[in-house]
């Protein structure tokens, strides 16, 4: 008997010569191939004889399902027609966004779509883009950056508190926050999240952890920002004891990192394996809920959203204590997430890919770029845009485009005439790559109501 496991082990203990087999070994493989075949046989032998008690166990609920429920595998047709949908700001939206929302619209899984104004082409779903579907869960639908969010801490300070203290709030952001692949903190902080059971009963994410660990209270590249700003409030808001004056205010964007990134990738491969679809289509593959892979992802999904946030929680506290102030109100939302909702009477799975929730009362906050203001709002709950907006001003420049058509020394001046500094930051997000954020506000007046902007002052982004 060798060590290595083989699919003939499996059929000698009685396991019907199906995918099943395939599926075993593919997880053994990845997770258990340190351990030692007999064990692993002894438990497969339990595994054929009750598998019904090893629905949802990491290593073992796929094989599981392959036994008693396996996943049908087919072609999948698209429609030949949309489920309703609803375009805000057209007229501002690149075409091939639209089509991409167009195709989406088309899956047999399709309830409802939206385009927010800020719209723009992405992989799967356009950025911007909002679908309702019937228990089906798209990774490329909620993002490679799994909840990528905004948090802002506003600190009861007047405005003014930023004069003169250039220096001190550079060298704060300096070294308080981390971006990018390779830096990280040196003092790591503890958090709950890693003491989530999906951490220990999840073979991926329990890899996962250590990444996970060392990452947090880190930022992305890209447009992932950490900036200190002006924030305005066009009232009082008495809930938080804030008149309606300028304050102080930090605000940050990053995702879930590492994590979210290895399991947007892991469950995409899955979904393109289990669902296979036209080639112009094949990012919008889709889990079924009832399915092993599409709970699993839900869960890790989850995951990835509250680890995102302990990451901006950390940003926050750390500035804060190198302030030696306390943060007077945190205004948060995800953009790029899904979440169970109702919609037209009917529970389904909402995704948004680059969309801010904006159900009824709900408090978020819309960027701009870096020279422009950003917005904080508050829901109108409008059913027609599946209670969302826009999650910023959008791109008018691709990244590639930016690197051809824009200098440094045009950002340089751009900056200064807004009298905004900037650590880090390349080519690709110049503030002239952005769409106007008060034109994209004006075409979404019927989805948020404006309680305040943020001016950013003192910016910090990945190099």
């Amino acid at each position: 008997m060798g060590n290595k496991l083989s699919g003939k082990d499996l059929i000698k203990l009685g396991f019907p010569k199906n995918n099943s087999i395939n599926i075993a070994l593919g997880q053994i493989n990845r997770y258990r191939k340190k351990e030692k075949k007999e064990s692993i046989l002894t438990e497969a032998k339990e595994v054929l004889l009750y598998p019904e008690k090893f629905k949802g166990h990491g290593t073992w609920g796929k094989v599981a399902e392959g036994l008693v429920n396996p996943v049908q595998v087919k072609f999948n047709q698209l429609k030949t027609t949309r489920a309703p949908f609803s375009i805000f700001g057209e007229n501002e939206i690149d075409e091939q966004a639209k089509f991409q929302l167009y195709d989406a619209l088309k899956l047999p899984i399709a309830v409802k779509g939206a385009l927010m104004p800020d719209a723009h082409s992405g992989y799967g779903l356009p950025i911007g883009g909002v679908l309702a579907t019937d228990n089906a869960i798209i990774p490329y639908g909620v993002g490679v950056d799994i909840g990528c969010r905004m948090s802002l801490s506003v600190f009861d300070l007047p405005a003014s508190y930023l004069k003169g203290k250039d220096h001190q709030l550079l060298a704060v952001l300096k070294d308080n926050t981390k971006f990018g692949m390779s830096e990280t903190h040196q003092i790591k902080a503890d958090h709950e999240v890693f003491y989530k059971d999906e951490f220990q009963n999840i073979p991926l994410l329990k890899q996962l952890l250590d990444k996970a660990y060392k990452q947090l209270g880190t930022s992305g590249g890209g447009n992932h920002f950490v900036e200190f700003g002006i924030v305005k409030f066009n009232e009082t808001l008495p809930e938080w004891k804030l008149e309606a004056k300028e304050y102080l205010a930090v605000l940050s964007h990053s995702g879930s990192r590492g994590l979210g990134a290895n399991i947007a990738k892991h469950y995409t491969y899955l979904a393109t394996k289990q669902c296979p679809l036209p080639k112009n289509v094949q990012h919008l593959a889709w889990l079924d809920l009832n399915s092993h892979d599409g709970q699993e992802y839900w869960l890790a999904m989850n995951l990835a959203g509250e680890y995102a946030k302990a990451c901006h929680d950390d940003i926050h506290r750390r500035i804060a204590k190198a302030l030696g102030k306390r943060i007077a109100l945190t205004i948060e939302n995800h953009h790029n997430f899904a979440w169970k909702e109702m919609v037209d009477g009917k529970e389904c799975i909402v995704h948004r890919k680059g969309a801010t929730p904006a159900e009824k009362g709900k408090l978020g906050i819309i960027p701009g770029s870096m020279t422009a203001p950003g917005f904080i709002v508050r829901g109108k709950g409008n059913e027609a845009s599946l209670n969302s907006a826009s999650h910023g001003a959008g791109r008018l420049f691709s990244r590639a485009k930016c690197k051809t058509k824009f200098t440094q020394s045009e950002i340089k001046k751009v900056l200064k005439e807004h009298d905004v500094q900037l650590i880090g930051g390349g080519i690709d997000e110049a503030p002239m790559a952005y769409k106007n954020i008060n034109t994209v506000m004006n075409l979404q007046t019927e989805l948020v109501e404006v309680l305040g902007t943020f001016t950013p002052k003192i910016v910090r982004m990945d190099k």
